[in-house]
């Protein structure tokens, strides 16, 4: 059995799709805050979940037997920043009772990282698997001291938990969750219904990135490599490209001509800047054979193919 929380979040409902079609819908179970909606349902069986409710947890765990836990609940970036003390909690003491659970249990757990744990001193450009880490927001913080949380139960207990630091994660299936990079996805949605869209980082903001379908794979290849195989219990870096802004506009405008953006930094644009422009994932590609499929000209390609056929979905759906 496969338990997925925050299921409803940006990798969790496509990460569920996946999950469905390698094992069925009877052999997961997905957890979050609020009732999915039909069309996210896909047929997996539901629960209710606050992660920081420890024994809600463990009943969770008590009632099914686990074998693998994607623990994807966390607070975002930007989000983290208006209420630091709620971000503290979701994301590390719900790290940690998803932790401790599978110690107890012999459970394999995934959970995610960011590029967020680095910072203003950390290298730029190409930023190294041992880079130092230097976060910003209480985001980056939560990440980082996962990351050292996630370590200290694979050394000291033998979970084993796998861990990946991702960049902005661009998707269509699930709507903005309120991180620093979400104007590359909010800048698609702002293309096709009004031609336009006023970003909130300037133009020359470059920041690493990945497509979703991308996102999913790194999780499931890492997933199956053999634990011996894994030299990085931590988190690794993962990506895909990285573009400015300036090129993510430039390059949905050779689809639709009529395209237009503006840039009005807002506070995000601190964050943004704390970040790296581009990022060395060569432990990943040397590990397990990490490698991207999409490159930033096939992903505005398909994010522009999903979202219009969403789009006329719904159009359909209303008229009725």
């Amino acid at each position: 059995m496969i338990l997925v929380t925050g299921s409803l979040g940006q990798i969790g409902v496509d990460l569920i799709r996946e999950l469905v079609l390698i094992h069925g819908p009877k052999a997961i179970v997905a957890t979050d805050l609020r009732e999915p909606a039909s069309s996210e349902s896909n047929g997996v069986t539901f629960k209710l979940l606050d992660v920081t409710d420890a024994d809600a947890l463990n009943q969770l765990f008590d009632d099914n037997a686990f074998d693998t836990v994607y623990h994807l609940a966390g607070i975002l970036s930007a989000t983290g920043e208006e209420d630091p003390d709620l971000c503290w909690k979701v994301n590390i003491e719900g790290l940690e009772n998803v932790l401790k659970s599978a110690r107890e249990r012999s459970i394999r757990v995934f959970w995610p990282s960011s590029i967020a744990v680095f910072g203003s001193s950390t290298e730029k450009s190409m930023t190294r698997q041992s880079a130092r880490t230097d976060p910003y927001t209480m985001y980056g913080v939560t990440k980082t001291a996962g990351e050292l949380l996630c370590r200290y139960y694979a050394r000291k207990f033998a979970v084993d938990v796998r861990s990946l630091r991702f960049p902005g994660v661009i998707s269509y299936a699930a709507p903005p969750g309120g991180g620093t990079t979400d104007y590359a996805v909010e800048m698609f949605f702002g293309a096709l219904q009004h031609g336009s869209y006023e970003c909130f980082v300037s133009e020359d903001t470059r920041l690493p990135m990945m497509y979703i379908p991308d996102a999913v794979k790194s999780v499931l290849e890492l997933m199956q490599v053999d634990p011996a195989d894994i030299s990085i219990r931590t988190s690794y870096n993962v990506t895909a490209f990285s573009f400015s802004a300036q090129e993510l506009a430039s390059a949905i405008t050779k689809h639709i001509p009529e395209f237009r953006c503006t840039y009005t930094p807002d506070s995000r644009q601190i964050i943004a800047d704390s970040w790296p422009r581009s990022i060395d994932d060569s432990t990943a590609r040397k590990d397990w054979g990490w490698k991207p499929e999409f490159n930033l000209e096939g992903m505005v390609s398909d994010m522009l193919k999903h979202i219009s056929a969403i789009r006329k979905h719904e159009s359909s759906q209303e008229s009725l």
